[in-house]
């Protein structure tokens, strides 16, 4: 059996006892006789297994642990301890720990829990769908997309799926963050449990409570009888709470109660009740502004901010719009019974320029509307231009003072300016068919120049081939 392992102990002889256990299995080992050595082994090497004793020097054992499951919650850890320490080691469970053994310990038992690590991660490389020589690597559940950011996304993906770590996935509205959440959960080991979504946006403060830990009979008006929460309904699978944002402070203080000690109280009920879950949470706010501006806890904020994950917003993934676009094209064909089967290169073009300010839903909902209004079997650029607003949207806040009054002023004739620039490139390429060439001797400037202001803007021109008469061809039967 191959394997790297790393274990920690700052007495030399359960170092050499747990070095001749291991050692018959093949596994590659080393050693580290503190909790701050252990962590830059860690940094710069790869480890399957951390064997970790929880009293040391320096650093105990349950602080390298939270480090490793922040940094690299892939390791599967193995808590040793002293037989007086074993509610330690329990909260060491609740941390991310794989299991403990308690001090003195049978050979077979730490060869056992060893073995156990790896048996696992060995089933969760056969799940896992990530696979840098496959086009399938970009495909988690319906996400969509090979470029660069994307790729970084399923890397992170890959990393903390294998694992129970909270998660915390942060990005615009419309990015896609659910989908993330599922891609998560159905290639973990509980992808045969529930996945459970929670919108905390769309629930009241008392009903949101309800909602999560249940109630019981009479506990407020309405009960009229005992309501299971969704706590429990996830038990063993994932709960992932959509906007945690906008949970008020109250109920923020009952998750971070649940967080801590894995335990909840249903509305209304004296009893403690216990759930195995994974907790997801997705967010589009400022949660560090919120943290200091008192709208946010601090301590609920550190304990699920665990591994951040960051989606990147359609606008920094451009390269990912045409495969996007034809994903929905091909769903509302099907849908709708329609025979539109592909974008024109100046509609392509149109969709690759958007700013897109509501992400991949925005694209999604415009690509219907095509659909719907396209009559043969091509969308064209006509099909689009009524659709989408071409122009960047000028968000600015309302003044207080002078002062901030002359600041937004200049960044508001700056913003006009780049519209307006913008806005001559677009309709100068609109009208030339996506000719570069043409669109320069029409306007008057020389190509470079155009050039430029096209890369000041990030816009792009894709697959456009003029017809026999030089002309652009995409526009011909648009309506």
């Amino acid at each position: 059996m191959s394997g790297r392992i790393l274990i920690v102990d700052d007495e030399e002889i359960v170092l050499r006892s747990c070095q001749r256990i291991l050692r018959d299995d093949e596994y590659e080992i080393d050693v580290a006789r503190d909790g701050l050595n252990a962590l830059n082994m860690v940094n710069e090497n790869d480890y399957d297994v951390l064997v970790l004793d929880i009293k040391m020097p320096k650093m105990d054992g349950i602080e390298v642990l939270r480090r490793v499951k922040e940094a690299r919650p892939e390791i599967d850890v193995v808590m040793i301890t002293g037989l007086h320490d074993i509610g330690t080691a329990v909260q060491a469970m609740k941390l991310g720990a794989l299991d403990y053994l308690p001090k003195p310990f049978e050979p077979e038992d730490l060869r056992m829990l060893v073995g156990r690590a790896f048996d696992r991660r060995a089933r969760l490389r056969g799940t896992l769908k990530l696979d840098s020589g496959s086009s399938a690597s970009y495909h988690f559940e319906n996400i969509i997309g090979s470029s660069p950011p994307m790729q970084r996304v399923y890397r992170l993906i890959a990393h903390c799926a294998p694992t129970n770590s909270t998660v915390m996935l942060r990005g615009d509205s419309g990015t896609g963050k659910e989908l993330v959440a599922r891609a998560i959960h159905y290639n973990s080991l509980r992808k045969d449990k529930p996945f459970v979504p929670v919108d905390c946006t769309s629930l009241s403060e008392n009903l949101l409570e309800s909602e999560l830990f249940g109630h019981v009979k009479g506990s407020f008006t309405g009960a009229v009888s005992n309501k299971k929460g969704l706590f429990e309904t996830a038990n063993g699978g994932t709960l992932f709470l959509d906007e945690i944002g906008n949970i008020p402070l109250s109920t923020q203080a009952k998750l971070l109660r649940f967080i801590e000690e894995r335990e909840f109280k249903a509305v209304g009920d004296t009893r403690t009740q216990s759930v195995d879950i994974r907790l997801i949470t997705a967010t589009n706010k400022d949660l560090e502004g919120m943290v200091a501006d008192g709208e946010f806890r601090d301590d609920l904020y550190y304990r699920i901010n665990i591994f951040p994950i960051e989606i990147p917003p359609l606008r920094d993934r451009r390269d990912d719009i045409p495969a996007l676009a034809a994903h929905f094209l091909n769903r509302f064909n099907k849908d709708m019974k329609h025979k539109a089967g592909e974008f024109s290169p100046g509609a392509m073009n149109l969709l690759m320029n958007h700013d897109w300010p509501g992400n991949v839903r925005e694209l999604e909902n415009v690509v219907q509307r095509a659909v719907i209004l396209a009559s043969g079997d091509v969308i064209r650029q006509g099909h689009l231009v009524n659709i989408i607003d071409m122009l960047p949207r000028i968000d600015l806040d309302v003044p207080r003072t002078s002062e901030e009054l002359k600041r937004i002023k200049k960044i508001a004739r700056q913003k006009s300016v780049e519209n307006v620039e913008k806005h001559f490139v677009l309709g100068a390429l609109k009208r030339n068919g996506w000719n570069v060439t043409r669109a320069a001797e029409e306007t008057g400037m020389q190509r470079s120049n155009l050039q430029a202001l096209m890369k000041k803007y990030d816009i792009r021109i894709r697959g456009i081939e003029p017809d026999s008469n030089g002309e652009g061809s995409d526009e011909s039967g648009a309506s």
